[in-house]
Formats: structure tokens, sequence, C-alpha cells
């Protein structure tokens, strides 16, 4: 039932709860079509990563963000690569470099344990 509470005297109408409900469902799937979902993907490495393989990384990192997909970029520390963390934040600002013109960082490099973690995220286009 809808009122008209500023008529004087009030107004109602009855309405159709079935079609109301199919309008509701309607309008809920037309808003889930313009909606943008946005996975995290993931890519690995270790510090002692070689030219090509850092190249085949990259070029996967380039793939999901024209995807429109965030990066999660993970580097391994192997027993005592722990202790030389440069070399990590080196690979990860080389990794930043390559994919500069696609995305950016979200979330600077930190450690967590033995991993190294950065998030990158696709330019919004707006």
């Amino acid at each position: 039932m809808e009122v008209a509470p500023q008529a004087r005297p009030p107004v109602c109408k009855i309405m159709d709860y079935g079609k109301y409900k199919y309008e509701q469902a309607k309008k809920a799937k037309e808003a889930k079509k313009k909606q943008n979902v946005m996975n995290v993907k993931e890519v690995q490495m270790g510090v002692k990563i070689e030219d090509h393989d850092f190249n085949v990384k990259a070029k996967m990192a380039k793939r999901f963000l024209k995807n429109k997909h965030k990066v999660k970029v993970r580097i391994r520390f192997r027993g005592r690569e722990v202790m030389h963390k440069q070399l990590g934040y080196d690979l990860m600002n080389r990794l930043i470099d390559e994919v500069k013109d696609l995305g950016v960082v979200e979330s600077k490099p930190k450690m967590e344990g033995r991993n190294m973690i950065m998030v990158l995220t696709p330019i919004s286009d707006k």
C-alpha cells in the first residue's frame, strides 16, 4: 500500500506486492550488472630471480592490471636471504617501474615474516 501523506484527505493506493518484488529484483540485477568486481591476483618470486623469469612475472602482472585486477606481489626469502631485505626492495621497485603505465602502488612493500608483500591497483580511467 502506498500512502500520500501530503494529500488532504490522505490518499492510499493498493498495489500488487508480487509486481513490486519483481521490479525491485530487476533493479537490483541491473545495478549488479554495472558493478565492477575487482579480484586480487598474486605474483610470487624469489630474491635470486633471473632476468627472463622476472620479465615473465612482470608480463603476468601487466596482464592482470589490464584486466582490472589488483595484483599482490610476494617475494619469498629463503634461509639467510632474509638478511638482505634491500634486494627485495630493489626487486619491488624494478617491478613498479615495469608496470607504472598500467598500475599504481596501493600498499608499499613491507615484510611479513619471511615474505615481502606489496599490492598494485590498476589506474582508473575516469
